[in-house]
């Protein structure tokens, strides 16, 4: 975990390494003072030489500027490590999360990506803020005082090492307790991100149900059990500070009792009695920010751990060693395919799936709801890998391509449609950075988009909100299927993408398809019988395997399951789904 995190460090070693330079000289200097001003004391102040007062009055002032610049100095290089490391913490994750294949994304929940690339990650930057500054000044400034007090008196300085090993037991106990809850406490912000989220994307739906009640009370059970975890984590962190000034009223009072003895003995002066006193002071303030240290590096373990996670996360798809770059043609075969989500599952998604597509052919695809639909698609563009088999693009194996050459060549316009927030001409180019407008107006004119976006005001310069929430669900169907065409694939898939299209439109798009793309070849993912009925040929799935694989008369007449689809779509009534079991 620490190795991970430390490569992260990148460009800013040279600031995390003068942080604690700068400290070590500032509590050197501050060391200093305390032994100066017993010289002050006892040479100028009770011997009556002022000139001695006025020398190392001066060489104070010195040093205490010397200490202030390097103090100044530590915290504007320690901020700008920290910040650093914090910036590079979140572009490394989001790095590595946009490698994911869509089993590792199935990992993580949302809200616990976010919760890691926000909270956990100002944990850390704040504990790495700390090591390199406070956790470099706590022990040094410790070790210093202690030193300067066994110099002046050993003896009273057992009182000082009785009290650390005290402070010691009851810091590790305190470690020991809080570390799982804060653990535990970090998931149950993913808990309250979630529920924000959730509530966020979907508060058209909750105001159409009225559900804001219900909202409001799950959120409230979320934020509840968050507040439990922390008021227990924060029961055993009340012991730190009783814990401390215990100690620092324990030390004063017993130092002094014992030094009255030794001044009266003359065995210690005055001032260096004084400098002890503040020798003291600095050891338990120093004691002090140890414990904070390890209050924050207790909290900030959970965090460091669940961003290593995502660090370290290895997409389970890859390229090979030589990939090919390119897609010859549209031909589709899937050879004996088995797939399954999970690894070891002993029930497949998809069963002994052996059908061969040409290229430039229209393939319809239907089925009841779970049957392997959106499963089958998505191994063509590789989202997913087959467990057995293997599915060819173009005569090849989609395991020896390039990833980023296949999914240019295999455009999908998956079944839920993302748009992002910026104009339409923005959305459209992430088909292709490089399309002109007209390419642009042209894609849009075989979905038939141009239809509404020149009613537009602003026609493609229109702002598109995050989501696309101003645009209907039919409108930001055509956008996604126009954007799909500028990459000019060789195999475009349609994931029940004109389900909120009209029929009419959905005739015009599959129309424009044909005379425009013909040599692309088409597969239709759809509930419709009229949107693939005059396909090429038609795939029917049933419980993840093939049904049947004919033209639309052929299945009518030797398919019971596809015959049934069409008596329940022409009667206009029924069940879809139900129907098809």
């Amino acid at each position: 975990m620490i190795k991970t995190l430390a490569k992260c460090i990148g460009k800013y070693k040279k600031e995390s390494i003068i942080t604690p330079i700068f400290t070590a000289v500032e509590v050197f200097l501050e060391i200093l003072i305390p032994f100066i001003t017993a010289s002050i004391i006892d040479k100028g102040i009770q011997a009556g030489d002022m000139r001695k007062v006025g020398i190392y009055g001066g060489i104070m002032l010195i040093i205490a500027f010397l200490s202030l610049f390097c103090g100044i100095q530590a915290g504007k290089y320690a901020a700008a490590a920290s910040t650093g490391f914090a910036c590079n913490l979140r572009e490394k994750m989001y790095e590595n999360i946009q490698t994911f294949s869509f089993s590792n994304i199935d990992k993580f929940s949302t809200a616990g990506l976010v919760t890691r690339m926000t909270t956990d990650v100002t944990n850390v930057q704040n504990a790495y803020q700390m090591i390199i500054r406070i956790a470099v000044r706590a022990p040094l400034m410790m070790i210093c005082s202690i030193t300067m007090c066994v110099i002046i008196s050993p003896r009273l300085s057992i009182i000082f090492l009785v009290a650390l090993i005290f402070l010691g037991f009851v810091l590790f106990f305190i470690i020991y307790k809080v570390t799982p809850v804060f653990t535990s406490g970090f998931e149950k912000y993913d808990e309250l991100n979630a529920s924000v989220q959730e509530n966020i994307s979907g508060i058209r739906v909750v105001k159409a149900f009225v559900r804001e009640d219900h909202e409001k009370k799950k959120f409230n059970k979320a934020a509840d059990n968050l507040y439990k975890t922390f008021v227990k984590a924060e029961s055993f962190l009340a012991f730190n500070n009783p814990t401390m000034m215990l100690v620092v009223y324990g030390c004063i009072v017993a130092l002094s009792w014992f030094a009255s003895h030794f001044i009266v003995s003359g065995s210690i002066t005055t001032g260096n009695l004084t400098s002890m006193f503040s020798y003291v002071m600095s050891m338990l303030m120093a004691l002090m920010m140890l414990s904070m240290i390890f209050v924050m590096v207790s909290m900030s373990a959970a965090s460091a751990r669940r961003i290593s996670e995502v660090l370290n996360e290895k997409a389970d798809l890859a390229n090979p060693e030589k990939p090919y770059e390119e897609v010859e043609d549209g031909r589709i075969d899937f050879n004996h395919v088995n797939f399954s989500y999970r690894k070891n599952s002993t029930e497949d998604t998809l069963h002994d799936i052996d059908i061969h597509i040409n290229a430039g052919e229209t393939i319809g695809i239907i089925g009841g709801t779970g049957c392997g639909k959106s499963s089958f698609v998505s191994l063509i563009s590789r989202l997913y890998d087959v467990t057995e088999g293997s599915v060819c693009v173009g005569g090849k194996d989609v395991r020896t391509y390039d990833m980023d050459a296949l999914r240019n060549q295999v455009a999908v316009v998956l079944q839920k449609n993302v748009l992002f927030s910026g104009t339409i001409l923005d959305n459209l180019r992430w088909g292709d950075d490089n399309a002109s407008y007209e390419d642009c107006v042209e894609a849009c004119k075989q979905a038939c988009a141009d239809e509404f976006i020149e009613r537009m005001p602003k026609k493609y310069d229109t702002w598109i909100e995050q989501g696309g929430t101003n645009v209907s669900g039919g409108q930001r169907q055509r956008l996604c299927i126009a954007r799909a065409l500028l990459k000019k694939p060789k195999v475009l898939i349609l994931d029940d993408s004109t389900s909120a299209v009209d029929t009419a439109t959905d005739a015009k798009i599959k129309q424009a398809f044909a005379q425009k793309i013909p040599g692309t070849t088409k597969l239709i993912v759809s509930q419709r019988i009229s949107s693939i009925q005059d396909a090429d040929r038609i795939i029917v799935l049933e419980d993840g395997k093939v049904s049947g694989f004919d033209t639309h008369e052929n299945l009518m007449e030797n398919n019971k399951v596809y015959r049934e689809i069409c008596e329940v779509q022409m009667q206009g009534g029924g069940d879809f789904d139900e129907s098809a079991e």
